[in-house]
């Protein structure tokens, strides 16, 4: 195996006193909060679908022993029987000093931040520049995170970080690398308790293809004790519906057509709608990136190939080489197997099979060779991951510009609600967002929950996939709404649906008060743009 001091000589290591080592570290943060961060300090809401939910969970884990709030009132907590944990853990910690608002944007920094910084760790792990752990800069504004799936995003990225601290156990077993690789494996278990599988079969793979270099597997045992342990206890407790049978399974050839879209396709109109100037823009950008991600690619390969005729490798680094080598194409195989044989929807577990495509990608993408070892090589591939990365981010930027300023209307009825309202909100235009196939505004709403407490008609927590449920009976448990009602707001009824609820919100283009007509303690007290605002008057 190659000696650690060597690996230091040979310019694979960062030290802290060589400025060439620290321009291409600052280079690399300050690229990578550009792509990640820039869009967020463009608007107070994000125009990521299910976002507002996120929140909502974030505000409710903040202030659930707040009674002004409302939420221990409604809420149980199920910490570990539903333990999606991680994200909301760290927007609480964040909303003790900063708004909900502003903590539930660096929330999702910091879970879009996991996917590069897993990379980096498992391009350490398989001996090559972190460097390249940029290359996941690449896929962060994917359509699973336009969704606003940002823990399954964060999991991505830890279970890349899981196989990359399994390879450096079994490199090198010391207690910090052991420690660090348990830690990880928690931590994903606490984020996306699906990907836990498999990151377990991806450690077990990374100790099996290296175990002819290493001649060591038994270090990876016990840092994966901890987590196993939780997951045996989630799985005795997990609620109903938590899990895919067998009979879901199936092999679907005609997904090979979908991958585009389920990689960058958020703005691609459903058929047979005609392309957007959004659709197109997007598209474009995404074979832009192919194109120069393949480059970027060929051209380390072809370094790589160069650098092996003038160095003379031993065959236990021939042999690590090819062994990570065919661990990253045999992970990118499990991916896609998956991708081509789960089912849409498992329960209340939604939009399943598309979400493994970015762990294809971003596992070939590990195929790639190490970086060349001279500074101005690594500062030009460095250059290219930017070329490669920023155009989607200056796309998404845009988008998010333009949200802000459709959305002004609804920050200004949000701050005239009353604290704690029992809302009732209805969204009949999703219109004036991008053209984004699955609109923003379908979820917006729940920001007021959110910021300003209370009780929302329909909400997550009513699937039981949350680490919040609503109590059995009380005062602030809204009555169960009607099935898909998010999506069919046009069979409200203000006398079957309304009575428990004060204060009701419509998203609509004409005047709604026809809705509300046969409802006489029902009143608008404010209109602003597409938002209306109504509130039923006290009982006296």
């Amino acid at each position: 195996m190659t000696d650690p001091a060597q690996r230091g000589r040979d310019g694979t290591a960062f030290s802290i006193g060589d400025p060439r080592q620290v321009l291409l570290l600052a280079s690399a943060l300050g690229l990578s909060a550009f792509v990640i961060a820039y869009p967020f300090t463009l608007v107070r809401y994000p125009p990521l679908t299910d976002l507002p939910f996120h929140a909502s969970l974030t505000s409710i884990l903040r202030h659930y022993y707040d009674p002004a709030w409302h939420f221990r009132d409604q809420f149980a907590l199920q910490l570990l029987t539903v333990p999606y944990l991680s994200m909301y853990v760290v927007g609480a910690l964040l909303a003790l000093v900063m708004p909900i608002w502003a903590a539930s944007k660096v929330m999702a920094i910091v879970m879009l931040a996991l996917v590069p910084g897993g990379m980096a760790v498992l391009f350490h792990g398989m001996k090559k520049s972190p460097l390249w752990g940029l290359s996941g800069l690449a896929f962060v504004w994917c359509t699973d995170t336009e969704w606003g799936f940002l823990n399954f995003m964060g999991a991505t990225g830890l279970f890349m970080a899981s196989v990359g601290y399994a390879l450096l156990v079994v490199d090198r077993p010391t207690r910090s690398r052991r420690v660090g690789l348990a830690v990880v494996l928690l931590l994903l278990f606490f984020t996306h308790v699906y990907r836990f599988p498999y990151a377990v079969l991806g450690v077990l793979l990374a100790g099996a293809v290296v175990f002819p270099v290493t001649k060591r597997f038994s270090p990876l045992v016990w840092p994966l004790v901890p987590a196993l342990a939780l997951f045996v206890v989630w799985i005795a407790i997990r609620p109903k519906g938590m899990g895919i049978s067998f009979s879901e399974l199936g092999f679907h050839a005609e997904r090979f057509s979908f991958i585009p879209r389920h990689l960058f396709g958020a703005y691609l109109p459903t058929e047979p709608a005609p392309p957007t100037p959004e659709s197109v823009a997007e598209r474009r950008i995404a074979k832009h990136m192919l194109v120069l991600g393949l480059f970027t690619m060929g051209a380390a390969t072809v370094l790589a190939l160069g650098d092996g005729r003038r160095r003379k490798r031993s065959d236990p680094e021939i042999r690590w080489g090819r062994g990570v080598t065919a661990l990253a194409l045999l992970l990118a195989a499990g991916f896609f197997v998956g991708y081509l044989t789960l089912p849409f929807q498992a329960g209340y577990w939604f939009y399943v099979y598309p979400r493994e495509i970015v762990g294809v990608a971003l596992a070939l993408v590990a195929v790639v060779p190490d970086l060349p070892r001279s500074f101005w090589q690594r500062l030009a591939f460095v250059a290219l991951l930017a070329a490669c990365a920023t155009p989607m981010t200056r796309f998404v930027s845009a988008r998010f510009r333009e949200f802000e300023t459709v959305t002004a209307d609804f920050r200004d009825v949000v701050a005239a609600m009353p604290r704690s309202p029992k809302l009732f909100y209805l969204v009949y235009w999703l219109g004036d967002a991008s053209n984004k196939r699955v609109s923003p505004f379908l979820h917006l709403p729940a920001w007021v929950q959110a910021e300003k407490g209370g009780a929302l008609d329909f909400h997550f927590v009513d699937w039981n996939q949350s680490p919040v449920r609503y109590r059995a009976a009380g005062d602030w448990v809204p009555p169960p709404p009607p099935e898909h009602f998010e999506w069919e707001p046009q069979y409200f009824n203000v006398l079957t649906l309304g009575p428990w609820f004060d204060t009701f919100l419509v998203r609509h283009r004409i005047d709604p008060h026809e809705l509300f007509d046969p409802d006489p303690s029902v009143h608008l007290v404010l209109h602003r743009g597409t938002w209306w605002l109504y509130r039923r008057s006290p009982v006296k």
